[in-house]
């Protein structure tokens, strides 16, 4: 019996395809849950983390709502929600677009960008997910996530 038989005490599977989506999924959720409880020491969620390094990568760069939307590691965050709760924290700076009115400019402020400084000296611990796992092995499963996301639409 596998590790995973016994996390979540299945007996069998009918094939491998599923044993191996059950423990994409399992993975998924388990190293989520670590993240979603590392984060909250910061005052932010996952996404608002995501929001804040997009936001570091534009840096000086105002990104719109759009561009946030686009590169957001979870697709079905508010990101307008999100940016707003953002702001309210003091941690980014919202203003409407001079080039389009419809458009709003979001730009991470000094606050916000020495919260993900401090994050920064701390992420180190959410690696230990892989601490079982060698680079050879790392490198591999990259590899064959990149595979697996050839299919992505």
């Amino acid at each position: 019996m596998s590790n995973l038989e016994k996390l979540i005490t299945q007996k069998t599977f009918e094939n491998e395809i599923q044993r191996g989506l059950v423990s994409l999924i399992f993975v998924g959720n388990w190293i989520t849950s670590r993240h979603q409880q590392f984060f909250k020491q910061y005052g932010i969620t996952m996404q608002q983390y995501n929001i804040l390094r997009i936001l570091r990568g534009q840096h000086p760069n105002a990104a719109s709502i759009n561009l946030l939307k686009e590169r957001m590691l979870d697709k079905m965050s508010d990101v307008s929600r999100l940016v707003e709760r953002l702001r309210k924290a003091d941690l980014i700076e919202r203003k409407n677009s001079e080039m389009d009115r419809r458009s709003v400019d979001v730009r991470i402020n000094d606050k916000g960008l020495q919260l993900l400084k401090s994050i920064s000296e701390d992420v180190v611990q959410l690696n230990s997910a892989f601490k079982s796992l060698n680079e050879k092995e790392v490198i591999q499963l990259n590899k064959l996530l990149d595979k697996m996301l050839e299919s992505y639409q």
